[in-house]
């Protein structure tokens, strides 16, 4: 049987048995030895003479140093699932803003994320639920096993220890995608609001599906100690460029930390976390250990083509032998079936983002309509770019609306300089934004809608400021959605509330 042959019979069988068991455990062996053999080599006798996957006990899965980097691979994996971080979930972030228009009304493509109509039975809502839980599930496996040390002994203390950091960056990012969209903005009342299930161990069955939410607040807390402890036993980098930007390192956490932060509107720790990877007072700015953290002068290039570089802190990888197509492929839906297109009336149509910007080269025009398509993800199958998570650029623009926030007006207009000039060196900020925190602000939220458009940004970035949705033109208009209005957050999967009695 060929290598590719294998990985196909083997993820068949993986989709058929996630849809019978209830068994946890047998699926993140599947994920595991699937994710383990995306990343070495493969043959025939070597695979199809070992133990069945569907055969491993729960001491088996930690007995060699390749099954438990499978389980540590099989995280990963589940945080790229296509409706989390594989690319649809970016898309339904971006779509319930203002800035693309729906063409489709395709429930499939994310209609009721635009519209804000999402209910409990919502496919997305309980697949995007359902994925998270999945990753941090796969997670709490990895600590769990891991603290044992009859497990951790069969990999080293050390790489256990990095092991252990890099699950717990997982589910501190998972962790926080969530309370992000299914709870209260943190700002709203401090985090008193209902949060989520806080699950810290490894569920291998359905005895304990019967759990309360804990706070907006005690969730946070959690994902602040994880990436604390992450960042103190992950590495400052790998032996090459792909691992460094595809696994979790010590800067992958302080850069997560500054968006945590933010999201508190937490400035004088956003700015404590942001120093530690950008060290300097003016621009340039780089990181001086580790990963040479640093933007790269084509924007454009450091996401479709050299994917690898230092801008990039955390993506998610595809090769030819593991990517999304149709529907699951983000490129798809907003360019080469043309789902959305920029809002004239959004950040495509405001003066910051002028013709000259290079980031215009993420944009395909159609002459026929003069609608303006995203390429940022491709535009056919193979849909090999990597999706980014964390970039560089998302670091210095946290930073400068801290800075800015509290009142270094000096500090935030240099990082905000640093990222537009390398667009679009010919604009020039007036004196009247520069000099004032309001201006700066003001300037700052609509960077980012330039910078970080299509990856997943702007639902949250209206969410944690407690500003309306506002309204939306196309074939079905979609309402402005004021902080007050039920659907301003996306409801709890039904899947959770029929398994789980404590929650409501």
């Amino acid at each position: 049987m060929e290598c590719k042959e294998l990985l196909k019979a083997i993820l068949n069988f993986y989709n058929k048995e996630k849809m019978k068991t209830k068994n946890i455990l047998k699926i993140v062996c599947f994920v595991s030895v699937f994710s383990t053999l995306q990343f070495t080599s493969c043959s025939e006798s070597e695979y199809l003479d070992r133990v069945s996957p569907t055969e491993l006990s729960d001491a088996d899965i930690f007995s060699t140093p390749a099954r438990i980097e499978g389980l540590v691979n099989g995280i990963y994996a589940a945080l790229k699932d296509a409706n989390f971080y594989g690319g649809r979930l970016l898309m339904f972030l971006d779509a319930g803003g203002e800035d693309f228009i729906n063409t489709t009304v395709n429930s499939f493509t994310g209609f009721e994320a635009w519209a804000h109509t999402v209910n409990s039975g919502s496919a997305d809502v309980i697949n995007v639920w359902s994925a998270g839980y999945t990753t941090i599930n796969n997670a709490n496996i990895v600590i769990d096993g891991l603290s044992d040390p009859e497990n951790a002994a069969v990999v080293g203390d050390q790489l256990a220890a990095q092991y252990i950091a890099e699950a717990k960056f997982l589910r501190a990012l998972s962790y926080y995608t969530m309370i992000t969209l299914f709870a209260r903005p943190y700002i709203d009342d401090n985090g008193a609001s209902p949060g989520l299930p806080l699950r810290l161990q490894a569920e291998t069955s359905t005895e304990n599906n019967d759990l309360a939410r804990s706070t907006v607040a005690e969730v946070y807390q959690q994902i602040i100690q994880d990436l604390d402890e992450a960042e103190s036993d992950l590495p400052d980098n790998y032996a090459n460029a792909l691992l460094n930007t595809t696994r979790a390192h010590s800067s992958t956490a302080i850069a997560l930390k500054t968006r945590v932060y933010l999201s508190q509107a937490n400035w004088p720790r956003v700015i404590a976390e942001a120093q530690k990877i950008v060290p300097q007072a003016s621009a340039p700015f780089s990181t001086t250990f580790g990963v040479q953290h640093a933007l790269q002068a084509d924007p454009v290039s450091a996401i479709m083509i050299d994917m690898t570089t230092t801008e990039s802190i955390l993506s998610m990888p595809f090769t030819n032998l593991d990517y999304y197509s149709g529907q699951n492929a983000i490129g798809y839906m907003y360019d080469q079936n043309a789902e959305y297109y920029l809002n004239p009336a959004g950040i495509f149509g405001d003066s910051q983002w002028a013709e000259t910007d290079a980031r215009r080269g993420f944009l395909r025009l159609n002459a026929n309509n003069g609608r303006s398509f995203l390429t940022k993800f491709g535009n056919q199958s193979p849909y090999l770019i990597y999706i980014p998570v964390i970039r560089y650029s998302e670091v210095l623009l946290n930073y400068a609306e801290a800075a800015a926030e509290t009142g270094d007006v000096t500090m935030a207009a240099s990082l905000l300089n640093a990222v537009h000039a390398r667009s679009d060196e010919s604009y020039t900020f007036s004196n009247e934004v520069l000099s004032n925190s309001t201006g700066l602000v003001d300037a700052i939220l609509k960077e980012r809608r330039i910078e970080l458009l299509g990856e997943g940004f702007r639902s949250n970035d209206i969410r944690r400021r407690l500003q309306t949705f506002p309204a939306k033109s196309g074939p079905t208009p979609a309402q402005a959605v004021a902080p007050s209005a039920s659907n301003y957050i996306w409801p709890i999967s039904n899947n959770e509330l029929v398994t789980n009695a404590l929650i409501n």
